[in-house]
């Protein structure tokens, strides 16, 4: 596990220095995490070998962060009890916004899958 928390941090802090060299408006962890699908991408191709202990060490990292991923949220909704009081005079706005946010989501996931299944089918 300690080699997953290794690579996964390594490629975060990757991201973050690209993100400040070049300037850019992407933040560092999502720039990070880009370069590591890429590397998983590219190992792909190589060798099996490589690829099976690379993917080892982050399939259980990953499966433990996501085991306490709820964790995340417990500050966002003490942010949320916090500013009641500015929720409350806007609340249809923030109702509208959830609701139009969600349906975007749903949306851009459904042709995202279909275009990824499109693409399956296709090549396998």
């Amino acid at each position: 596990m300690l080699q997953g928390v290794f690579i996964i941090f390594l490629f975060q802090l990757i991201g973050e220095m690209v993100q400040k060299y070049f300037a850019l408006t992407v933040p560092g962890p999502v720039i990070g995490l880009v370069l590591l699908l890429l590397m998983l991408l590219l190992l792909d191709k190589r060798g099996a070998a490589v690829k099976a202990r690379f993917e080892q060490g982050l399939a259980t990292t990953s499966a433990t962060l996501l085991g306490h991923l709820p964790l995340l949220f417990v500050p966002i909704g003490v942010g949320v009890v916090m500013h009641i009081s500015v929720l409350e005079g806007h609340l249809l706005a923030v109702l509208a916004v959830i609701f139009l946010g969600t349906v975007a989501s749903i949306g851009f996931s459904a042709l995202l899958m279909q275009k990824l299944q499109g693409m399956g089918k296709r090549h396998g």
